[in-house]
């Protein structure tokens, strides 16, 4: 196990960050910043040339790699989209011309089309980290489930006994500061977890618990989740994508928990309780029977 990274084994310069302004990239952007790392936020509405990165705009790549020596990357909006291993091996083509040393990829756990794009990765950059995660904490309070607790009812296309390991988005830019600093992490493809493994039903719990409301628990097919997904203002193909991405890794095969956290911070990762408890006094969700602003 390693231990804490109080101290940086091994820096880099500066880190390009694409996708800064998401659920692990803005994290990345702090947790770096806290430790003094020169970054680069990139994202797809940046106004600064150097900071403008577009996935569908390949001519934004090489200003953004442009003079940086790390990149964590990030693929919008998932890499199980068709194209999303050419669009990877690309820019990891690039990077390299350009002399970046070091690349950490976050990837989906138990999604054969992101193990497409991790090998493209790889076969570019041999060296780089590759993370793999699955769901986030903060789906239920940045995400478009944060609606469903404030309203009580929870539904996804997974049976109330299917287990999970919800992990803590910013465990998750913890460990990607520790593979952008550790060269033992290079070339490895870690999974991360969190410490426990629970079910929908005590999720929906922990969360009535944590916000002061009952929520409740009722799965939902894959068509049906599509439509509600639609109904609540998503376009209808990407609901559609997301219903079939979800029911894919819902079905089980995500369930066990890993000692990946535990193995690049040398702790176990934040339990799921403890995020709920501290979203809920940061006001995360709207008090019972208050009307949104």
């Amino acid at each position: 196990m390693r231990p804490s990274m109080t101290h940086l084994s091994d820096p880099p310069r500066r880190v390009l960050v694409i996708g800064a302004t998401g659920k692990t990239g803005s994290r990345a952007v702090r947790a770096l910043d806290r430790r003094g790392i020169r970054v680069r936020a990139a994202s797809r509405r940046s106004p600064l040339p150097a900071e403008r990165f577009d996935w569908h705009d390949d001519r934004t790549w090489q200003p953004a790699l442009h003079d940086v020596d790390a990149v964590y990357v990030t693929y919008q909006p998932d890499l199980a989209v068709p194209g999303a291993a050419d669009a990877v091996g690309a820019l990891a083509e690039i990077a390299a011309r350009e002399g970046v040393t070091r690349l950490v990829l976050l990837s989906g756990r138990g999604e054969p089309a992101a193990a497409a794009a991790e090998a493209a990765l790889l076969a570019e950059a041999p060296g780089a980290t590759v993370l793999r995660c699955s769901w986030f904490d903060q789906n239920f309070s940045e995400g478009a489930l944060r609606g469903a607790v404030e309203a009580g009812a929870l539904a996804l296309p997974a049976p109330p006994d299917r287990r999970e390991p919800f992990l803590d988005a910013d465990d998750i830019a913890e460990c990607v500061v520790a593979a952008l600093t550790d060269p033992s992490c290079r070339g490895e493809v870690v999974e991360l977890t969190g410490p426990e493994s629970l079910t929908m039903t005590q999720v929906c719990g922990l969360l009535a618990e944590a916000a002061g409301r009952p929520v409740t628990y009722a799965p939902r097919g894959r068509d049906e989740f599509a439509r509600d997904l639609a109904e609540a203002g998503m376009p209808a193909p990407e609901a559609a994508f997301l219903a079939g991405l979800f029911a894919e890794v819902l079905d089980g095969r995500n369930s066990a928990t890993t000692d990946g956290v535990a193995r690049l911070l040398g702790r176990p990762g934040r339990s799921f309780a403890a995020w709920a408890h501290d979203a809920a006094l940061a006001g995360t969700w709207r008090a019972p029977g208050r009307a949104p602003a």
